[in-house]
């Protein structure tokens, strides 16, 4: 059966443009002009994958992606035509999953849809392994929960995924091709800008100071590693 797509966008000639691609792509899709007319369409007819317009009428497309995540699994790709900051265009305390600007490739979305319901599916599906600590920091793969000196620290499915993987190489340096290779797919390979963003993310979280961490180390022309702290 289909994978079905649902795409929020006030533009009409996008959308229709758009819904042809991804038909002809072997994907079953729905459209909507706003986000109110989206988030009814979720929750009559759950999409396996929501592509989501930033600057919309009325309720705009952060507000929607809070409605999303508060309320469903189903991962999100903004689609913006805005330069802005990238942390600010993932929503990353929001738990957007990826964004493309306008204009690009079609092929390169699809490709973009793809890893991005790998990634989800992996992550319903896998075998989950025991709880452990690195340090002060305790990590439930089975529950994707994380406690930081016993105190819940809320992370995206991102973030824990790659906290996880820092976690299970403590110590040790991993590039930021292998971090996106590991977490985000192949597809990701050679955009180093996607790890700066949830590193700072992470480290907003579980440093003292982000911006002189001793958690996740920068190991300069190298990469990240993650150091145990005492209990």
């Amino acid at each position: 059966m289909p994978r079905k797509i649902l795409i929020i966008d006030d533009d009409a000639l996008f959308r229709r443009s758009l819904s042809f691609h991804l038909h002809q792509a072997g994907y079953q899709v729905q459209a909507a002009a706003s986000a109110e007319d989206g988030l009814s369409i979720i929750r009559n007819d759950l999409p396996d994958l929501v592509l989501l317009d930033i600057s919309l009428p009325g309720m705009d497309g952060l507000d929607a992606l809070h409605y999303i995540k508060d309320n469903t699994e189903i991962p999100v790709i903004f689609i913006t035509a805005r330069h802005r900051e990238m942390d600010e265009i993932l929503g990353l305390e929001l738990g957007a999953d990826d964004y493309i600007t306008k204009p690009f490739d079609t092929n390169i979305l699809i490709a973009r849809i793809k890893a991005v319901m790998r990634r989800s599916q992996r992550q319903s599906v896998e075998p989950s392994s025991d709880s452990y600590s690195v340090g002060d920091i305790d990590i439930n793969p089975r529950a994707h929960s994380v406690n930081l000196k016993g105190k819940p620290v809320d992370l995206t499915p991102t973030e824990f995924q790659l906290l996880n993987t820092l976690a299970k190489k403590v110590g040790q340096v991993l590039s930021a091709d292998d971090l996106l290779s590991k977490v985000w797919g192949e597809e990701y390979v050679g955009q180093p800008q996607v790890v700066y963003v949830h590193i700072r993310a992470l480290r907003t979280k579980l440093e003292k100071n982000a911006n002189r961490p001793n958690r996740i180390v920068t190991v300069r022309g190298v990469g990240y590693k993650l150091i145990s702290q005492g209990n």
